[in-house]
């Protein structure tokens, strides 16, 4: 995704229809996306780039900030047109519009500034799996966790024990198991 795709312009962010939020089904937020933007709708899909590192090489790509989550304007119509989608879970209704333009006017700004990281879905809790170095295939629960690096709870859940080991936060990613 280029930056065209998140830098609208005001009459895009402040239309006469109001946002929606599509839930999307698990890694669909780019093809539901494409279905929108057909359809002729304001599409907004923030994205942040990622890097894979694999033995011989290092991919980079763009991942969605709210994995599962696309924003879109629309009319009634065009709402049930997207929930019917194959791509969509649901389509949830923002209450307070203004609110909403307000916030993604912030993270589409930060996001254009290039200040902006994925920190939405891996918090202290929540199961993740380790996608980079040399612990990568494992899975455990965040422990701590900083801007750089985050402390993983590796669990023998049969003897009610753990081992913590500290990896780059750039090398976790949320488990969707």
């Amino acid at each position: 995704m280029d930056m065209a795709q998140v830098q609208l312009s005001t009459d895009e962010l402040t239309g006469s229809n109001p946002w929606h939020v599509a839930h999307t089904r698990p890694r669909r937020e780019k093809k539901l996306m494409d279905f929108c933007r057909r359809e002729g709708l304001v599409v907004v899909l923030p994205c942040v780039k990622s890097y894979k590192k694999y033995s011989r090489k290092s991919v980079q790509f763009e991942k969605p900030l709210f994995p599962g989550y696309l924003f879109f304007r629309s009319s009634l119509h065009q709402v049930h047109r997207v929930h019917q989608n194959d791509h969509t879970a649901n389509v949830l209704r923002v209450s307070d519009q203004m609110l909403f333009e307000q916030q993604l006017e912030e993270i589409l700004s930060a996001l254009s500034a290039g200040r902006i990281m994925c920190a939405c879905s891996i918090s202290i809790g929540k199961t993740v799996q380790i996608r980079g170095g040399p612990l990568s295939g494992l899975s455990g629960r965040i422990a701590t966790m900083n801007a750089e690096s985050a402390t993983v709870c590796l669990r023998l859940d049969f003897i009610g024990q753990g081992a913590l080991v500290v990896v780059e936060t750039s090398n976790v990613e949320p488990s969707y198991e």
